[in-house]
């Protein structure tokens, strides 16, 4: 403890004189304080060159510091390119969407202009024009689209799609055409084309100066 100060006789109050070991714990003190003020300082910074932290640091939303992104969705592919299960997934998905909105909805009367197949997802033309316009449902309701979207796939889409689908001459019309008779037929399709080699005794014979065929 520093020496109590004892006034003079003039009144005058005698300096403090603090012992040695005082003196060095102050020291101590002193360089702890500089040390922490330099720690602080290198704090302040890389606060100054980093941005700030933000409440949506945890979500890692687009502009915002914290956990990456999660993996975008892979791109929707043509569902004839899909394979196996997944082909088997993307199949039964498009069939719920076919049976449960777009029929009821779009299907009108099965007639002999507008033939149907309760097979359809055996019809791979048709899987594939059904899956497309499914895709392009997807995209024009959403609300990036503008309140404008869903006619757009109506005018775009839907129209020509089931006109191609369901056309007298199409892929099911050979399937049912009356809804009490239920019908299912695979039309065979085309058979690989098929070129032909010209071998060189097919070739025209050459016709010299004086008009005659060579020998």
């Amino acid at each position: 403890m520093p020496e109590p100060i004892n006034p003079t006789g003039d009144g005058e109050r005698e300096p403090v004189r603090l012992p040695d070991t005082d003196l060095e714990s102050i020291e101590a003190s002193v360089r702890k304080l500089l040390k922490q003020s330099a720690q602080q300082a290198k704090q302040l910074d890389s606060l100054s060159t980093e941005p700030a932290p933000s409440a949506f640091d945890g979500f890692g939303l687009p502009g915002f510091a914290g956990l990456p992104m999660p993996p975008a969705p892979p791109e929707p592919r043509p569902i004839l390119e899909l394979d196996g299960e997944e082909y088997e997934d993307e199949l039964d998905s498009l069939s719920d969407w076919v049976d449960d909105f777009l029929m009821p909805i779009y299907g009108a009367e099965v007639t002999t202009a507008t033939p149907w197949c309760r097979q359809w997802q055996e019809h791979d033309g048709v899987v594939a024009w059904l899956h497309a316009l499914w895709l392009a449902y997807q995209q024009h309701k959403d609300p990036e689209a503008g309140l404008s979207g869903l006619f757009v796939w109506h005018r775009d889409f839907l129209t020509h799609a089931m006109a191609t689908v369901r056309a007298p001459g199409g892929p099911l019309s050979a399937c049912m055409t009356d809804p009490d008779r239920p019908a299912h037929r695979l039309l065979p399709g085309p058979k690989p084309s098929k070129r032909s080699v010209s071998s060189p005794s097919d070739e025209p014979p050459t016709v010299g100066e004086s008009g005659l065929a060579a020998a």
